[in-house]
């Protein structure tokens, strides 16, 4: 029997994690469309509206069902509007060990909504889920995304060389593919125990069976 994570909903005192509905269709779409997800990811570029729709309607939710991760989009508590996206992939059941990347809509970021929502995913994955690491990497020249991975107290493990493709906008406009190293990033549940200086609400509170 596969193991899988519960359809839940995770809520901060910003933020409300949950999974994706096809109204969302047209703001994932604006969001992975933004220039820092086109060079940092490998989504397709342009993102149109039929890809975040098989991502919200098929792939997201296939995910969880074969248990390999879970997807869940991040919404302002207060607005409800979108946020970005938390995704846990590569889970190993037996390990209890699982990868962890974000994306944040241009227009939320330098609010520390990044932080929020992942170290909310982590306390979730340890305390609820009983999972002993979570895994990130980033790309070599990503410091933002670096940056979020030290605030939830991530210890840096190594480089992998020449281990990921990212894409640079050259003059004429064009995208090209350019090899970097990615960053190795681990965070285990005694780590989560220096980050209580944390702002207040970045606990998390879970609500199973969200639909």
């Amino acid at each position: 029997m596969t193991s899988t994570f519960p359809n839940v909903s995770l809520t901060t005192e910003r933020l409300v994690l949950r999974p994706f509905e096809e109204a969302d269709v047209e703001a994932f779409t604006e969001m992975m469309n933004d220039e820092l997800v086109t060079a940092w990811t490998s989504v397709p570029h342009p993102y149109t509206e039929a890809d975040a729709r098989a991502w919200i309607t098929e792939r997201a939710p296939a995910e969880r069902a074969e248990g390999r991760g879970i997807v869940f989009a991040v919404t302002e508590f207060l607005t409800q509007r979108l946020v970005g996206t938390v995704h846990l992939s590569n889970t190993d059941w037996r390990v209890r060990s699982t990868e962890i990347a974000y994306v944040v809509a241009p227009w939320a970021r330098g609010e520390g909504y990044a932080s929020e929502a992942a170290l909310a995913t982590a306390q979730w994955l340890f305390t609820d889920q009983k999972f002993e690491r979570l895994e990130l990497r980033t790309a070599a020249d990503n410091t933002a995304s670096q940056q979020v991975a030290q605030k939830i107290g991530c210890v840096s493990e190594g480089v992998l060389r020449g281990a990921w493709i990212a894409r640079t906008r050259g003059e004429n406009g064009q995208w090209t593919d350019v090899r970097t190293d990615l960053i190795v990033w681990s965070l285990l549940p005694e780590d989560l125990e220096g980050v209580g200086e944390q702002p207040a609400g970045t606990g998390f509170t879970s609500y199973p069976h969200w639909n």
